[in-house]
């Protein structure tokens, strides 16, 4: 029996059945047929999560079904719905704020934090990220994403001595609408480098933070640089966090480090979520034996000083690289990203708190 075409019918089951459904799909920018999230989304958690009206999208597939072709579809329809001015009155909302942090830099953030951001998304979360790694971004290349963002006036800003309003940025939204800001997205040339001192560094992190038209979301994740100094104190000290999320990976050196971002953390009074050790083995593709390429795993120091639970121990894989490389990582189809998600909600909900409003 066909699959029928309703709100709640799924997505990758309803691809699998009538794979136009596809192209009629990315007609609407509702790209989430060609990555890892339709496996659990609806039509109507798709088109929820990209902004977009649910009953045209459900009219053009049937549509589509019954001629075998992709019908002509209204820009109207494809156009976001747009917050009314009155709306801008208030700043979003995020539910929770996790800072994604290491103190030594290789061991994989960006990729932890967009593994993350695509277990949460999985559960039809609504989720942003803000790279905080203003000298070295990297989140912007995980996700495809090239295009210079997008700079509107603020509704609710009073205008200045020039008549004009205060500026805000529009976040790139990524393939499964997650929301996305980074400096790499502040130009056309992602290999600009920004030359940056500390304090305009902390200012355009606080400015990723406070003046940008995020939805409200479920969870903002916050990539942050290496090191202990001015980006992390920044995000830690002025800004609503909920937890951090240690990345580490099994190397003494890399231990040591990471062990000081754990004492930062504690002397700022944070918690920790969780630890999370990245290339803990690599799994040989013809006998499935495991190999201990760097050494053995130092997780469960890290933890025991962190006061958190290891959240995942994740493996050098191949496919994760080629995936991150060529801007794909949200096509991972991989148990992993539901894991993190599930490990990160256990912390987060036991730290109950109210939802936090920007000023």
């Amino acid at each position: 029996m066909p699959v029928t075409i309703a709100p709640d019918t799924n997505i990758r089951q309803l691809v699998g059945d009538l794979p136009i459904a596809q192209d009629v799909l990315s007609v609407f920018g509702l790209h989430c047929a060609g990555c890892g999230v339709n496996k659990y989304e609806t039509i109507e958690q798709g088109a929820r999560a990209h902004g977009l009206r649910v009953e045209p999208i459900v009219a053009a597939l049937v549509q589509a079904r019954l001629s075998g072709r992709v019908p002509t579809v209204n820009n109207e329809d494809r156009r976001p719905i747009m917050r009314p001015p009155s709306a801008f009155a208030r700043r979003a909302a995020f539910k929770h704020v996790v800072a994604i942090m290491s103190g030594k830099g290789g061991v994989g953030k960006s990729l932890v934090t967009a593994l993350l951001a695509a277990g949460l998304r999985r559960r039809n979360l609504s989720v942003g990220i803000l790279d905080a790694d203003i000298t070295g971004p990297s989140i912007p290349r995980l996700f495809g994403l090239r295009k210079p963002l997008v700079i509107q006036e603020d509704p609710a800003a009073p205008p200045g001595p020039d008549g004009k309003k205060r500026p805000q940025l529009v976040p790139a939204r990524s393939r499964s609408a997650i929301e996305i800001v980074s400096a790499n997205l502040l130009t056309d040339q992602e290999d600009t480098a920004m030359v940056w001192r500390g304090p305009i560094v902390s200012g355009v992190i606080r400015q990723f933070y406070e003046q940008v038209t995020w939805s409200d979301l479920d969870f903002l994740l916050i990539d942050l640089p290496p090191g202990t100094s001015d980006a992390p104190l920044t995000v830690l000290q002025s800004l609503a966090i909920d937890g951090v999320v240690l990345v580490t990976m099994p190397q003494m050196l890399a231990t040591m480090i990471v062990r000081k971002a754990a004492n930062l953390v504690h002397q700022l009074k944070k918690p920790i979520l969780g630890v999370v050790e990245n290339m803990s083995y690599f799994v040989a593709p013809d006998t499935g034996q495991h190999y201990e390429v760097f050494g053995p795993s130092y997780a469960d120091r890290v933890a025991d000083l962190a006061q958190a639970p290891v959240l995942a121990r994740m493996p050098i894989d191949p496919l994760k690289a080629q995936l991150a490389d060529e801007g794909r990582i949200e096509e991972l189809d991989d148990p992993l990203c539901d894991e993190l998600a599930a490990a990160l909600l256990r912390s987060v909900e036991s730290l109950p708190k109210e939802p936090i409003s920007l000023i």
